[in-house]
């Protein structure tokens, strides 16, 4: 598998940045409003660029009882866009593994507003145990009171107020994250990064837990870590990072479009009530 560094998108954005919209420090985010995203998904933030046909591969280890899980992610960025609130957004698809055997299968959306903030608009997961599907735990900005949250912003600095990732109360989503460092050096398997930038994700349901993750410039994430009393102690590092060909892609879509259709059967009162993918 070919590693690379993968282009930033090409903008079609205004050459001035709007001002972000400040956060309250609790409770959803704040800012999400049709009027911020003229190209929602010309997403070239320097931390979180999404460019279809962009496959990325983690691997690291999670600790249950006391043993160490062999664990793996692979993430794609698809060429599907899907309407929320009337904001397009960007689809992913994201496969969890443990032992290779798929535990966990995600569509998830981002749109990024002009101001280059990334925002995350809801996601449809499956969980499933011995190969049988268990839960669903969807939400979608909008629906059953859930919000869209900041899974990202272009500037933020340590010392900066926390911001919200998104808000989904009837599934127990709450989480959170702040920058806490900056210009930092990382070296994974994929390679080594310089001007890494660092935050710190915490939630309501898990006080004390916290994990950390790591943004290299024109790549996005390289490496998660934890801190805090966070009992799986999960960690991931950038494997390979590639563009696929068109065939790749192609089969990449059909699986996407594949749980969506699954969404629609087992999560028909929040993923249900969307437009379809396209």
């Amino acid at each position: 598998m070919r590693v690379e560094e993968r282009p930033a998108a090409a903008s079609t954005t205004s050459t001035t940045t709007p001002t972000p919209v400040e956060q309250p420090t609790t409770g959803p985010a704040k800012g999400f409003e049709l009027a911020a995203f003229t190209h929602p998904t010309t997403v070239d933030n320097t931390w979180f660029p999404l460019v279809p046909g962009t496959h990325m591969v983690y691997r690291g280890e999670t600790i249950e009882d006391g043993e160490k899980i062999p664990h793996r992610v692979e993430l794609t960025v698809t060429d599907l866009t899907k309407t929320v609130a009337g904001v397009e957004s960007v689809v992913i698809l994201e496969l969890d593994y443990t032992r290779d055997t798929l535990e966990e299968a995600e569509l998830a959306m981002f749109a990024q507003a002009d101001d280059k903030t990334i925002w995350h608009l809801g996601q449809y997961p499956e969980v499933y145990e011995d190969g049988e599907l268990v839960e669903t735990p969807a939400w979608v900005h909008g629906v059953k009171g859930a919000q869209a949250g900041i899974t990202i912003r272009e500037d933020d600095q340590p010392g900066d107020p926390s911001y919200s990732q998104g808000w989904g109360p009837e599934i127990g989503w709450s989480d959170r994250a702040r920058v806490i460092k900056v210009d930092q050096r990382t070296c994974v398997e994929a390679g080594c990064y310089d001007g890494v930038k660092v935050t710190e994700e915490s939630s309501e349901d898990e006080p004390g837990a916290l994990q950390h993750k790591y943004y290299a410039p024109r790549v996005g994430g390289v490496r998660v870590g934890w801190a805090g009393n966070d009992p799986t102690k999960e960690t991931l590092e950038l494997v390979s990072v590639e563009t696929l060909d068109a065939a790749a892609l192609a089969k990449t879509r059909a699986a996407a479009l594949k749980l969506e259709k699954s969404a629609y059967q087992h999560s028909k009162d929040v993923w249900g009530t969307t437009a379809p993918a396209r």
